[in-house]
Order: C-alpha cells, then sequence, then structure tokens
C-alpha cells in the first residue's frame, strides 16, 4: 500500500479510505466489525463517517470496532457534524461525536456541508476552540463549493484561526465538475481531497447496463435517483456507452469495472483517497484490488471522449451556492 500525505500535514494516509456510511444500515454490526479488521489488515489507516449516519449508529459501531488491542491510534478517524453549523451545534456534536466514537480526538473534524445563512467565521471559531482544546486535530469540508473553501481560508487566515485542510467533493467518471475549480483550487492551497461517490452510489459497478438493472439496486429506478439527491437520470445512453467503454478497458486489464473506476479517481491529479463505502467483505475485496490498477494515457483519452474532463453526465456535486450572512 504506498500511502500519501494529506494534503499540507504530516499525516500519510491510505490511498482508498473506508467509508461507514452503510454501518448499522444496510451492513449489520457483526459483518461492520469484521470488514474494519479486514482494512486494517490490508493496509487502509484512514476510516471516515459522520454523526448523521443511521444517526450515529455508524460512529457507534466505528467506535466498538477500534477498541482492542489499540487499533484506534492505528487510524486517521475523520467524522462530520451534520446537524448545524453554529458554534452551539458544532460543539455539541463533537462531544457527542468523541462519546460514540469512544475517542479523546477526532482526527478529521468535517463540514457534512455548508450553510449559507451561519457566518464561516462562527463555526471556524467554534472549530479553532476544539483543536485548542485538544478535542480535533484537523477540520476539513464537504460539498464546498471551490468559492466557499477559499472564503474559509481567507476567514481563518484573517482571523488567525486554524484552517481547513480537507475537502470532500462528490467525484467519479459521471461528474466530473470538481476539475473545473475545486481540484486546482485544491492543489493551489495544498487542500487534500478525498472525494465520495467514486463508484457513483454503484453504478459503476458493472451490475447496471442497458439490458440488466438489478431489482436490489439503488439506482434501479427513477425513484432511487431521486432518493439519491440526483436531478438526471443514470438510464440515458451517454452513460452506458461509457459502462460499455469500462467492461473494455477492465476486461482487457483482467480487473473488475468496479476496479478500474476506482483506479481512475484515485491517480486524478489532486486527488488523496477516495472514499470507498463496501457494503460487504466481498466489495471492500473488491475495492482493494483498485490499488494495484493503473491507468494508461492512452485509455484516459478514450474515456475523455465520452466524458470529457470537467464535464457531468449525472449531477452528483451537491453545494450550498447562495450568499453567506454578513459577518
Amino acid at each position: 500500500m504506498n500511502y500519501r500525505a494529506f494534503g499540507r500535514t504530516g499525516v500519510w494516509v491510505s490511498p482508498l479510505c473506508l467509508g461507514a456510511w452503510q454501518y448499522g444500515q444496510r451492513t449489520p454490526k457483526a459483518d461492520a466489525l469484521r470488514m474494519v479488521d479486514e482494512a486494517l489488515a490490508a493496509g487502509i489507516n484512514f476510516i471516515d463517517t459522520a454523526s448523521g449516519y443511521g444517526r450515529g449508529e455508524s460512529e457507534e459501531i466505528l467506535g466498538e470496532a477500534l477498541q482492542p488491542n489499540g487499533k484506534r491510534q492505528r487510524v486517521f478517524l475523520a467524522t462530520k457534524f451534520t446537524y448545524g453549523v453554529s458554534r452551539q451545534q458544532i460543539m455539541e456534536q463533537c462531544h457527542a461525536s468523541l462519546r460514540r466514537l469512544r475517542t479523546d480526538v477526532i482526527d478529521l473534524f468535517q463540514f457534512h456541508s455548508s450553510h449559507a445563512h451561519i457566518p464561516i467565521d462562527e463555526s471556524l471559531r467554534a472549530l479553532d476552540d476544539l483543536i485548542c482544546a485538544g478535542k480535533v486535530r484537523y477540520i476539513g469540508t464537504s460539498n464546498f463549493a471551490a468559492w466557499q473553501e477559499v472564503e474559509a481560508l481567507w476567514a481563518a487566515q484573517e482571523l488567525h484561526l486554524n484552517r481547513p485542510i480537507s475537502s470532500q467533493p462528490a467525484y467519479n467518471l459521471l461528474d466530473r465538475r470538481a476539475e473545473r475549480e475545486l481540484l486546482p483550487m485544491a492543489r493551489t492551497y495544498g487542500l487534500a481531497v478525498i472525494p465520495w461517490s467514486p463508484l457513483a452510489q454503484g453504478f459503476l459497478t458493472g451490475k447496471y447496463d442497458r439490458n440488466n438493472h438489478p431489482a436490489d439496486g439503488r439506482l434501479t429506478n427513477q425513484a432511487g435517483v431521486q432518493e439519491t439527491g440526483n436531478v438526471e437520470t443514470h438510464h440515458q445512453e451517454q452513460v452506458f456507452d461509457l459502462i460499455g467503454l469500462l467492461h473494455e478497458l477492465a476486461a482487457a486489464k483482467g480487473c473488475t469495472i468496479s476496479q478500474f473506476a476506482l483506479a481512475w479517481c484515485m491517480n486524478q491529479p489532486g486527488i488523496t483517497a477516495p472514499i470507498i463505502g463496501p457494503r460487504t467483505s466481498e466489495q471492500l475485496q473488491d475495492n482493494l484490488g483498485a490499488c494495484e490498477v493503473t491507468v494508461t494515457a492512452a485509455e484516459q483519452q478514450r474515456i475523455d471522449t465520452l466524458i470529457p474532463p470537467g464535464q457531468m453526465l449525472v449531477h452528483y456535486m451537491r453545494v450550498t451556492t447562495g450568499p453567506r450572512a454578513r459577518w
């Protein structure tokens, strides 16, 4: 496992981050505990969750999984505060997450989304106090637009506060819009980038094509698409043209489509570690195989003809773009 620098920090993380959003929901607790052990044994040292996943159950399961044999000390543990970004809400959520995760400190505490009605300095001051109190090591963002990231960096510098050190956008082969502004911004300011949904919520695993829409698939029907927050349907000709190309490229390499799609994501310029969200141990083992796959310049060029850099086929990136309150 080739570890990567986490932005401007001195932290080194695995090129894949284990996402725990399904723990306690679609993944039973016993399976989740086993998967954490399997991920650590494979060299994964980066795990991401959120207070909103299963209304805290994901954090509780991770807290239990990381207790034995000093496992917690081997992991860069990230979570997100979901229910509001005011000072009071951030403080309360941090203490609740610490309790559920059974830890004294959160390595990376992240906004789950931006809130245009709350001044950014309100949130940053609270997060800075948590860092100074030793309860949080670093702070990051999720689902921020590039201008919101820069606003947070500017406010932190202006007010002499700890700055965000990472960004968590949606980024996959169906939605490459992060390449327009967010990824160049992150490289300029030294932010780590940890994309969510690198497999497009399962659509890039190979189980979907023009003639095969699995009954248990989350994105089989339009209702499922709307449930995920996407506007455009996945079931369009251009999407299936891309799926067909991925079948061809993966077969030539002797890997699965999901491994090829993950390898593509993790090796794009500016990407630190895509967040995988396996539901089962079998899916986890498949995802880990992506670390052995490379994407050539010729393969990248063929992909670019179907989904050009900076473009999208399906809408994944969700950000709040309204003006912030005056601060």
